[in-house]
């Protein structure tokens, strides 16, 4: 680690001749950071190399401390780092962890313990809603936990700062979600001479809106998202999110149509929107592509083989869709719909192998299905409930195993199309695949992902990445911007297929995927690859490298905000 006295002069960036400012240090809180638990893990964790290669160790992630005395497989320790400051934290209440985060880059990375703060809540609490008018008295369930963490990594900011910094550094303090909006207010009112940025990557109101079967889009116009918190007993999530939105210096989101959903239930416009981008340094290259894909191939039709009792030739059609297990918002339920059609569908010209990679609640991996791929034997006949890879605790109650027993899915012999329920975190230790999603997925020749609520899109954006033509919405951000870039609606041949969706077009959603993937079927080997070579080109327009010119954006509107106000001090 450079002797911190010596600080770096601030990155010089310049945009139609005008020079932004740019941070000396940047400091950003998320519950994700070393904490893989959804996308928001991905955008920062793909992100930090940019920045990283950027900052030389002035980009610094706080997150949450779960592991504690645990070994981390997403953080690495380094007690020397910073040594004499965490003696000075800790005689301030903070016990922190100090090292770097385990993903491209390294990037330092702080976890602290917020527990401590519990004790604390009704005082830090009182506080927010003298100076802020937060209304944390409908609090409930990871509310509490969120907010003291976020109050936490605030104060450990705060001391970073005091201990190491002074005025003449320019400084950015980055929180992502609601979660970490309380600390954003913290620094706000202690530390004015900060800039600080917000970014919403849904609004909690409108996901629980979509969440709650009701209609978003059309009737946003007249939704009040004060009282829509009311009826949907969101009050405290939705009031720290406006009130964040609100004070901090630069409020952003990470899709026009997000930023549509914040004006009308926030009562904010966004001052920036933050696409999400990738890093494809961990996308294998020629031939280690080609061996994992193959290798994904096999493993994904030796498990149909071991559950179906059904061969699967290099011809198969191998299709899936992912992602959170949000069975409307995410698409899921159209998907089902929509391989339940295919089934029928005349003009397929191949046998398809789909598969639903949702995490579920999980109880564990079947032993039948253990067994008979430990084997190393092919099998002809099918094992019972042979649409999935797990056992559930609420197999009678789950909405995918419900809708496939609704349509009568039950993967028999002469079916040209299985469904098979992966309901588990691909991480490589699952029971049955054993592989990592990022290992699995470039085995596919097809990716869906057809949601109704859907801010950005990581799985699509994922998909092309690794060379996967894909199916989305005119819903996901994702979708939108491809649209852009394409200045039509996306094609399968254009590697990414935009559906329109709407509030009440499911059914002609569900038409559209399946007529798309009976065409994609009949397409010969050099449309295919034609296809592939699409999407791999598409992905590398939505890298970091493209899309970090809108944070530097972010960052001088916080700065230039945090000038003013010192400004004013001094007078």
């Amino acid at each position: 680690m450079k002797n911190l006295s010596n600080f770096a002069a601030a990155y010089k960036i310049v945009t139609m001749g005008k020079e932004y400012l740019t941070p000396n240090y940047i400091f950003e809180s998320s519950w994700e950071v070393c904490n893989k638990v959804g996308g928001i893990y991905t955008v920062l964790s793909t992100r930090a190399k940019t920045l990283q290669d950027r900052m030389k160790d002035r980009i610094i992630f706080i997150g949450p401390d779960f592991w504690k005395e645990k070994e981390s497989p997403y953080f690495k320790e380094d007690k020397a780092m910073f040594a004499e400051w965490q003696w000075v934290a800790k005689e301030e209440g903070l016990n922190v962890r100090v090292g770097r985060w385990a993903i491209p880059g390294e990037p330092v990375t702080i976890l602290v313990d917020f527990m401590p703060f519990f004790e604390k809540k009704n005082e830090i609490y009182g506080w927010l809603w003298e100076h802020y008018q937060v209304d944390s008295l409908h609090a409930y369930g990871d509310y509490d936990e969120a907010s003291m963490f976020s109050y936490a990594a605030a104060r450990v900011v705060e001391s970073y700062y005091k201990h190491f910094l002074d005025e003449k550094q320019k400084v950015v303090y980055h929180v992502n979600e609601w979660m970490c909006g309380l600390g954003a207010l913290y620094i706000n009112h202690s530390l004015p001479q900060i800039g600080t940025i917000f970014t919403t990557h849904a609004t909690s109101i409108g996901r629980s809106i979509a969440g709650n079967q009701k209609p978003l889009y059309d009737y946003l116009f007249a939704y009040n998202g004060d009282q829509m918190a009311g009826e949907l007993n969101m009050q405290s999530k939705h009031s720290i999110e406006k009130q964040t939105a609100l004070y901090t210096d630069c409020f952003t989101t990470v899709s026009d149509i997000t930023a549509k959903e914040c004006v009308e239930l926030l009562d904010k416009p966004v001052d920036v929107v933050l696409p999400n981008g990738f890093d494809n340094s961990f996308v294998p290259k020629s031939a280690a592509f080609s061996q994992k894909r193959k290798a994904a191939r096999k493993r994904l039709c030796d498990v149909a083989n071991a559950l179906l009792g059904e061969q699967f030739g290099d011809d198969t059609l191998i299709v899936s869709t992912s992602g959170r297990y949000e069975f409307r918002n995410k698409g899921i339920d159209v998907f089902v719909e929509a391989m339940n059609r295919l089934l029928r569908e005349k003009e397929l010209k191949k046998k398809v192998l789909a598969f639903i990679e949702v995490p579920g609640w999980v109880g564990e991996p079947r032993k039948d299905l253990q067994e008979r791929l430990t084997s190393g034997q092919q099998y002809d006949t099918p094992l019972e409930v042979p649409q999935i890879t797990h056992w559930l605790h609420n197999m009678s109650h789950d909405n995918v195993l419900g809708m496939m027993k609704y349509y009568d899915m039950h993967n028999r012999k002469d079916d040209q199309v299985k469904v098979i329920f992966l309901p588990c975190y691909l991480d490589g230790k699952d029971g049955i695949v054993n592989m990592t999603y990022y290992d699995i997925v470039l085995g596919n020749d097809l990716c869906v992902y057809p949601s109704y609520y859907e801010p950005w899109g990581y799985t699509p954006l994922e998909a092309v990445a690794f060379h996967v033509p894909c199916i989305t919405t005119d819903l996901a951000g994702f979708g939108l911007w491809a649209n852009s870039v394409f200045g039509h609606y996306g094609e399968i041949e254009d590697g990414v297929k935009v559906i329109h969706r709407t509030d009440y077009n499911y059914s002609e959603v569900a038409d559209n995927i399946k007529e798309t993937v009976a065409k994609f079927s009949g397409m010969n080997k050099k449309q295919v690859d034609a296809c592939r070579k699409q999407a791999e080109t598409l992905s590398k327009k939505a890298l970091w490298s493209e899309f970090i010119a809108y944070y530097d954006k972010a960052y001088d509107i916080a700065l230039r905000k945090a000038e003013a106000r010192k400004g004013k001090k001094q007078k």
